[in-house]
């Protein structure tokens, strides 16, 4: 006996004679159905082989990122931007005052469609708006600036040469100024055409800053912000606190890169303010969050949670605060890391083979079922015995 007929014997796959096969038309439609069902999952399993995993851990962050990146996209349709104004601070006391080297924003109709092009403030020209008042002050420090009335030697109030230096002053006796074009340090402030519009318009503001990575917070409200006795105050004269809407909608707000897959909670949200001056306060936790993709690249970015709590502002309640939108965010001290890897090619194999075989196999038993049982069938016909 050679190798050949050794071989033979072995097969487990003997094969009958084309004479005694018996092709039905029920198992031409068993093989087509089965042959369709082989090749869907045969795709489904090929598209989740060539899509990589994702190995999630978590570990204490020991980063030392020096800024953190808010990006944000907010739009009040039913004030106007000369109104608006974007400050930030932290829990290390440096504050950011009229943020907009990185902020853009853009005048709207009430219908929420674009009336010109968005507007950006660059650093360079507010430190040379700085400087040129500085040098107009020096130059003219002879003839002191009145300050209509709120001179005090003992709050060190005698010179006003600027609007703002007016402000001040106002604001340290707690007065209110009622018209601003009687102020003759206020006559290139355009005032007037921010009363003719302030409340026709509305305003988006959008961008991204850059502040330290630590707790800390920032905010949109209405009024000219400045610090008296590193007190943070909003100027809104001579308008009330009820008449700001601050009804808001906040197309996108995220911190870091936009990495796909990782979704922000807050995008798209719609908040309605049911009667003026109310503030909105968003509570954000930061979870800081590493990307390695399978090139070799690496991206840093933070997922957050937000919680929403908003309350009136009113005069008798005792209460301090102003309307604006308000976010305070903390950053956790946990680490998310995300990590791609290519999944195993047996694994692979192993789940095509029992797709391909599993699905023979049962359309096998499906054919063998259906064909005996037509046969019985037939049999009791012929024999008379089936009504």
């Amino acid at each position: 006996m050679n190798i050949t007929e050794v071989l033979r014997k072995i097969d487990a796959y003997p094969k009958t004679l084309e004479d005694f096969r018996v092709k039905t038309f029920g198992g031409a439609l068993i093989t087509i159905i089965s042959s369709i069902f082989m090749a869907v999952l045969f795709l489904s399993e090929l598209r989740d082989y060539l899509t990589p995993s994702l190995n999630e851990e978590l570990f204490v962050d020991t980063s030392r990122s020096a800024k953190l990146k808010i990006n944000l996209d907010i739009v009040i349709p039913s004030i106007s931007c000369d109104l608006l104004s974007l400050d930030a601070m932290d829990t290390t006391g440096e504050q950011h005052l009229q943020i907009e080297h990185n902020i853009y924003k853009r005048r709207l109709d009430l219908d929420g469609k674009p009336i010109e092009d968005p507007k950006k403030t660059d650093i360079s020209e507010i430190k040379k708006s700085k400087h040129q008042e500085n040098q107009t002050i020096e130059t003219t420090t002879v003839a002191c600036g009145s300050c209509y009335g709120a001179e005090n030697e003992d709050l060190n109030i005698t010179c006003c040469q600027t609007c703002d230096d007016v402000k001040q002053a106002y604001s340290k006796r707690q007065w209110a100024i009622k018209n601003l074009s009687l102020i003759k340090q206020c006559e290139n402030v355009k005032s007037s055409e921010t009363l003719k519009h302030a409340f026709l318009e509305g305003c988006q503001i959008y961008g991204y800053m850059e502040v330290n990575r630590v707790g800390g917070s920032f905010h949109i409200s209405p009024g000219h912000s400045f610090s008296i006795n590193h007190i943070h105050v909003h100027d809104v004269q001579p308008y009330a606190s009820t008449q700001f809407n601050m009804t808001h909608r906040i197309r996108h707000l995220s911190f870091g890169v936009n990495v796909p897959g990782i979704s922000n909670p807050i995008d798209g949200t719609i908040v309605v303010a049911d009667e003026g001056a109310m503030m909105f306060h968003h509570y954000i936790k930061i979870v800081p969050t590493t990307y390695f993709r399978m090139d070799g690249s690496q991206l840093s970015t933070n997922q957050f949670s937000v919680t929403r709590h908003s309350r009136t502002v009113s005069l008798f309640s005792g209460e301090s605060g102003m309307p604006g939108i308000f976010f305070s965010y903390e950053l956790s001290p946990l680490m998310v890391k995300y990590t791609e890897k290519t999944k195993s090619f047996s694994h692979f194999a192993t789940n095509v083979c029992a797709i391909i075989g599993g699905i023979f196999t049962v359309a096998g038993l499906i054919d063998t079922f259906l064909y005996h049982s037509v046969r019985a069938i037939q049999k009791k016909q012929e024999l008379g015995k089936f009504s």
